[in-house]
């Protein structure tokens, strides 16, 4: 491979069908500006994906990664992203374990004895305060004073980004779509805001379905996850191990007693390829 290609190489991952295409710039390789990574994320004309992962060499731990949504904006955390990255690097040590470097923060991950492929990450404490989420004004986060339509009386947490709980009966019916939206950019969340959709289940299960900011509708979201079973958890609603049903697969979220969130699922990859400088050269 020329060294022109290897600095237009990527790989396609993904976590329960929430998909990253994943550049390895740790050895100094291209960095991509948000034009160009709306155009690789589109799905008609690009390749694809919910997030663009970039790897860089880590300061403080064995790599790091930023992480950028499909409409180029950069974000603080990525769950599924976390594990598609710890499942590369153990590939290449041959480790037990890998840090990972994300927005100032550095997680743990392993792998896990749960399943084939399965990876845990230790996501860190959550974070309750309304000004950690941030919200525009100060209000009580485990039940907010706040409604879209039929959705009311959300929770709000920050996992690394900032997530709001809509507690229902049946996620079905909600249309979230277009509820999702109108939540996302409410004046209320000034940084903007994922939108998780919950019902909850028996024997501490809950069904998820999120409206990612930047994004859209995802199959998929592990800070989502962790951000619903804790919310779930803080309101007596389930225990502190909870198992997260999404569009795309079951994720399990272990809240310690330390505050450290556990995250287990899979990591998947799709496939490997070499961008067309067409498609990414034509952008600045």
């Amino acid at each position: 491979m020329s060294s022109r290609e290897t600095a237009l190489s990527f790989i396609k991952m993904h976590g329960l069908g929430n998909d990253f295409v994943i550049v390895d710039a740790r050895a100094g390789g291209r960095l991509f500006s948000p034009p160009q990574i709306r155009r690789i994320a589109d799905r008609k004309t690009g390749v694809g994906c919910d997030q663009f992962i970039t790897l860089l060499a880590g300061a403080r731990a064995d790599v790091a990664m930023t992480i950028h949504n499909a409409d180029g904006g950069q974000v603080e955390a990525c769950g599924n992203a976390a594990r598609c990255v710890a499942a590369l690097v153990l590939e290449e040590s041959g480790g037990e374990t890998v840090t990972i470097e994300a927005a100032g923060r550095v997680l743990r991950a392993r792998a896990s004895a749960m399943g084939e492929g399965d990876i845990e990450v230790d996501m860190g404490a959550p974070k309750f305060g309304w000004r950690d989420i941030p919200l525009a004004r100060e209000m009580d986060t485990r039940i907010m004073d706040y409604a879209c339509g039929p959705l009311a009386g959300p929770a709000a947490v920050t996992v690394g980004n900032p997530h709001v709980v809509f507690f229902v009966e049946d996620v079905a019916p909600v249309d979230l779509e277009k509820r999702g939206p109108l939540i996302e950019h409410d004046p209320l969340f000034p940084q903007r805001i994922n939108v998780n959709i919950v019902a909850v289940g028996d024997d501490d299960a809950i069904r998820l379905r999120v409206w990612e900011r930047g994004v859209g509708v995802t199959r998929a979201c592990g800070t989502g996850a962790c951000a619903s079973a804790v919310a779930a958890a803080r309101r007596g609603l389930v225990g502190r191990r909870v198992t997260v049903e999404l569009d795309g697969g079951r994720l399990i979220v272990d809240w310690r007693a330390d505050e450290h969130i556990m995250m287990t699922g899979p990591a998947a990859r799709s496939f490997s390829g070499v961008f067309d400088p067409a498609l990414v050269e034509a952008a600045p």
